[in-house]
């Protein structure tokens, strides 16, 4: 029988924030496999925990994978970690998840600290619906092409940042979403300088031409509002006439009566005034 893959939350400031459970498992499985095993460390000691490491990152993930998968299917246990937070958020780990199941070896997560979730309960955005996005991508057409996938989104938007990095991407959030969208930059979660602003995009910018931005942040954006949202939609149609919009929909496949009803509602008016437009341009 296999063993079973353990998925151990640890924390992401301080070390206080870890479960018994988690604690227990780190004791109890026969190895550990952790992103930096010198960082890993420290938490081990501070628990008393003497299981035997191993280095397990997104430079070895196929490989090592592959020989923890083995060891796995053996019939031991072994626990992965991250260097904070949860494994497999923004972490190789989703990679040894796949090999895991590959080979029908158990796997279970043991829940605990997350930066997404913990900068979302204190950014005082939305939290009914969320977006979360990790770091942007360095290849600039991918980068581009995540960025305009959200410039309409409603729901929160969830990013982390380097501190070497913020100032460039909170000009790319500027060129997104513009400057007066709400965003929190939630620094240093958990740790002893952790600092929630809340301001806007724009002046966030201002803020860190004068000031280095220093620690791990994570930001956090409010989504379009409604409001922007409609007169964005109405935006879209402003270069067709309304006999253009109705007869789109009519070259789609829609009957006269569904496409008067579409074009109504992309432009927030009522069936009846596309009727009397369409009249007018039959007259």
């Amino acid at each position: 029988m296999s063993g079973t893959l353990y998925l151990c939350a640890t924390p992401i400031g301080n070390l206080g924030d870890i479960t018994y459970r988690v604690v227990e498992t780190l004791r109890q499985v026969s190895l550990i496999a952790a992103e930096d095993t010198r960082n890993s460390r420290v938490l081990l000691e501070r628990y008393d925990i003497h299981t035997p490491m191993t280095s397990y990152h997104e430079h070895n993930a196929a490989a090592k994978g592959e020989t923890l998968a083995q060891k796995l299917l053996a019939g031991e246990d072994i626990a992965l970690i991250t260097d904070a937070g949860t494994p497999a958020i923004s972490d190789p780990g989703e990679v040894m998840v796949r090999i895991c199941y590959e080979y029908g070896i158990p796997v279970t997560s043991l829940p605990g600290p997350s930066a997404v979730i913990t900068a979302l309960t204190l950014s005082g955005m939305s939290a009914r619906r969320f977006v979360y996005e990790g770091f942007l991508p360095r290849e600039k057409k991918e980068r581009t092409e995540v960025l305009d996938s959200l410039r309409t989104e409603r729901r929160t938007v969830i990013f982390y940042e380097a501190p070497h990095r913020l100032r460039r991407t909170l000009e790319l959030l500027a060129e997104t979403f513009g400057d007066d969208r709400e965003i929190a930059l939630c620094r240093e979660l958990t740790k002893k300088f952790e600092s929630i602003d809340r301001t806007t995009i724009g002046e966030a910018r201002r803020f860190y031409e004068e000031s280095e931005p220093r620690g791990e942040y994570v930001l956090v954006v409010g989504g379009m509002s409604a409001e922007e949202a409609a007169g964005e939609a109405a935006a879209a149609w402003d270069h067709m006439s309304i006999p253009e919009h109705v007869a789109m929909y009519e070259k789609e496949g829609h009957d006269r009566k569904e496409a008067m009803r579409l074009a109504a509602k992309d432009r927030g008016v009522s069936r009846r005034d596309i009727y009397q437009e369409l009249l007018k341009e039959k007259n």
